[in-house]
């Protein structure tokens, strides 16, 4: 039996509802920009407007995870899935009502009502997601996505344990909760990275290229490091130093075998490519992660340094670099000749790690004006991000076409 899929109808008016990743990267990227300006408020000037029982930096590390990156996540996801499945994704008014969910979540702490209600609708938006992401796949029986959707699910109930931590039901919660979060994100960047960014370096490095991918390192990175999580997250529940040595033991294996897979995609011409060259970059800094994570407890050093070389290296440089080309791809644009201050904006977030990760480390005497300088290279990228790709995301494709 032949199945038909109706395409819904180019509209002109509507284009901003027509596929995921223009409202979610619209408000991720917002939210990066206005979530650092508040956290620039509440850490380095004491600003006092957030909820009483909510830690500020407990917030930022949640907002960094469940807020932006989930957002970025979930218009790569809603836009990825259709073209995966040819299933038309969650578009129109449940679209905007998914999104006005994430977006409410997000305003609620600072509003002083109860927290259990940021708890539900932070909850009831990643459910959202999940079901959203779930049924074309299921529609379309394409049960190979069944992993990707898998760490949807990982995120929600990471989410909701974080939840039952702030809301005082599991003190423990909170914790682990949050890097559980924050692991299934690098893992969701790692698989996505995977399938792309070899795909992009061959069709833009403007010769015959095949990047290398070898079965074993994709088969040991995910067991090594679904391994790493689970002992990383036993040490924080425990305590126990055995458990933190595992996971850094764990961490370092993955070194090599990355960079392997890194080496394998290399090719010279990237660095005449902006939109390639920053992910290959990015995804070096997940790899100064691992290495750094096993230095936190083979040194000592401070674990902070491998979580912002994954969060602000890694997550937010490759993130960024996704969606300004998956915008552009996605609206009619050549890909081929991004906007010029995208260099720019890449190369501010890459100075911003180098700050966060080996000024901070190196000299921790001027940690303050580091985190200060950190966050002001943040937001004056995102700021110029916003700046560039906003009008994109909301204005119909440039060939009048539906997406």
């Amino acid at each position: 039996m032949i199945k038909l899929e109706i395409t819904p109808p180019a509209s002109q008016r509507h284009a901003f509802t027509h596929l995921g990743f223009r409202p979610f990267f619209l408000a991720a990227s917002l939210y990066a920009l206005v979530g650092i300006l508040l956290w620039t408020a509440l850490y380095s000037f004491n600003w006092q407007g957030l909820h009483s029982a909510y830690p500020s930096i407990t917030w930022h590390a949640h907002e960094m995870v469940f807020g932006y990156a989930a957002a970025v996540a979930a218009g790569f996801l809603l836009t990825a899935i259709k073209n995966w499945t040819g299933q038309q994704t969650l578009s129109g008014t449940p679209l905007l009502l998914l999104a006005g969910l994430w977006l409410a979540a997000r305003v609620l702490p600072f509003t002083g009502l109860p927290l259990v209600w940021t708890a539900v609708l932070d909850v009831l938006w990643l459910t959202g997601l999940l079901v959203a992401a779930a049924l074309p796949i299921i529609r379309a029986k394409q049960w190979n996505q069944a992993a990707i959707v898998g760490k949807v699910g990982l995120l929600l109930l990471a989410n909701a344990l974080f939840y039952l931590g702030l809301l005082g039901i599991w003190a423990q919660g909170m914790q682990l909760g949050l890097y559980a979060g924050f692991y299934v994100i690098v893992a969701l960047i790692l698989t996505m990275g995977r399938r792309v960014i070899p795909f992009f370096i061959e069709r833009g490095v403007s010769c015959p290229f095949t990047a290398q991918n070898h079965s074993w390192i994709d088969r040991a990175s995910l067991i090594l490091f679904l391994l790493f999580m689970l002992a990383d997250l036993l040490a924080m529940a425990s305590g126990h130093r055995g458990a933190a040595w595992a996971a850094a033991l764990l961490a370092l294996v993955q070194v090599p075998l990355h960079i392997l897979r890194l080496w394998g995609w290399y090719h010279p011409n990237i660095w005449q490519k902006p939109l390639l060259w920053v992910l290959y970059l990015a995804y070096g800094w997940l790899i100064a992660g691992f290495a750094l994570k096993f230095l936190s407890v083979a040194a000592r050093i401070s674990p902070f340094l491998a979580v912002h070389a994954f969060a602000y290296g890694g997550i937010a440089t490759l993130t960024v670099g996704m969606m300004a080309r998956v915008t552009l791809g996605h609206t009619g644009r050549n890909v081929a000749e991004p906007p010029s201050l995208v260099s720019l904006i890449f190369g501010l977030l890459l100075i911003g790690t180098l700050v966060r990760v080996v000024a901070a480390g190196l000299f921790p005497q001027f940690y303050a004006l580091w985190i200060l300088m950190a966050q002001f290279i943040w937001i004056v990228a995102f700021a110029l991000f916003v700046w560039l790709y906003a009008p994109m995301l909301i204005k119909p494709r440039v060939d009048g076409r539906y997406g």
